[in-house]
């Protein structure tokens, strides 16, 4: 995604931009990031519901945000806590549910449970940094098929690498 954005930005830089994007063409400048028709009709679709309803702003609020295309509970904590500094709930993404369960912070799979439960244990003041920290550790330490538990700086604390000290 950070590949595609970098060069997505310089093409497309307003909301307009976004909203009045040729669908095939947006399809094949995202296609890179997987389920491209999905996520450019929702984009696309997103952006025209922006203008359609607020003005070409990005509302702050979890209510409003997921009503535009594409946009979950998920995605409208992103926006919130990180465009916005409004720590609302915490972004629970697929490293989020992994690690999360892993460390053992939930016995979870639902996401939004999930969620519940870290909330009970991170202040709300860190939700947002919270899952930014958890997502860059999933992706540098804490790697799916190859975990580091060696060089974990939580590794004291988690329950995958108490139960597998050989790694």
């Amino acid at each position: 995604v950070n590949i595609v954005t970098k060069t997505l930005f310089k093409k497309y830089k307003t909301v307009y931009d976004y909203a009045n994007a040729n669908q095939p063409e947006f399809e094949q400048d995202i296609r890179s990031t997987g389920f491209y028709k999905n996520k450019a009709k929702n984009i696309i679709g997103m952006a025209q519901a922006l203008i359609q309803k607020y003005n070409g702003k990005v509302p702050a609020s979890m209510e409003e945000l997921v009503t535009l295309p594409g946009i979950g509970r998920k995605t409208a904590n992103v926006v919130l806590g990180s465009a916005f500094g409004t720590d609302v709930g915490i972004v629970v993404d697929t490293h989020v549910i992994r690690l999360s369960r892993l460390i053992g912070l939930s016995k979870n799979k639902n996401p939004e449970k999930i969620e519940l439960d870290l909330m009970k244990i991170v202040p709300k003041n860190k939700w947002t940094i919270f899952s930014h920290l958890l997502i860059l550790h999933g992706r540098s330490i804490c790697i799916a098929r190859r975990p580091k538990c060696p060089e974990c700086p939580i590794s004291i604390y988690c329950h995958f690498c108490k139960n597998n000290r050989s790694l």
